[in-house]
């Protein structure tokens, strides 16, 4: 009974109405063949690292297979790439394709959704690779040398706006102040 409901609404199973394998699915499939052959890495190889055959490597990056979260964590960490990698360039037209975009349904809380949105994935691999940081002057450092680049990047701003100030996009250097508490070399 589900499986008719949800063939009416357009997908059955990740596939699309038509029996083929849905975009989003094709595209990460994609991703995962780049990323392999990025790491010039065979089929082969890839299933061996992650204990599959190559034709389930075969299925993944053709989108006949869906990939799933724990897989796609394994491939991220065999390929060393972090998790959008796999999600990165899709275009709109492929992003507008999902199962929950074709049903209409939504499944999260959307304001909740826009306030992880708001953060790019630099941003997310900043924090990831702050908290791997175990010295903690180190840390510290790395914590000052950004309040330092943002105060300087919004005196900017507002110097800027002036008459006679230039907005010129050339590399500025940040000193650091020496006396500030830090063994960042040592």
């Amino acid at each position: 009974m589900k499986e008719k409901a949800e063939k009416k609404m357009g997908t059955v199973r990740g596939r699309l109405s038509d029996g083929t394998p849905n975009p989003v699915d094709a595209y990460v499939g994609s991703r995962v063949r780049f990323g392999r052959q990025i790491n010039k890495m065979s089929q082969e190889e890839l299933a061996k690292k992650l204990g599959l055959t190559f034709q389930q490597v075969q299925k993944y990056e053709k989108g006949l297979n869906r990939i799933g979260a724990s897989r796609l964590w394994d491939l991220s960490q065999v390929l060393n790439v972090p998790i959008d990698f796999f999600y990165d360039g899709m275009a709109k037209e492929t992003e507008a394709q999902s199962p929950m975009h074709i049903t209409g349904k939504r499944f999260f809380d959307s304001s909740l959704h826009m306030t992880f949105m708001g953060l790019t994935a630099d941003a997310f691999e900043v924090a990831r690779l702050y908290q791997k940081i175990k010295n903690a002057g180190m840390a510290k450092t790395i914590l000052n040398l950004l309040k330092t680049l943002i105060a300087q990047e919004e005196k900017d701003s507002t110097t800027s706006d002036k008459p006679g100030t230039s907005t010129s996009s050339e590399p500025r250097t940040v000193y650091l102040d020496p006396h500030q508490e830090s063994d960042f070399l040592g």
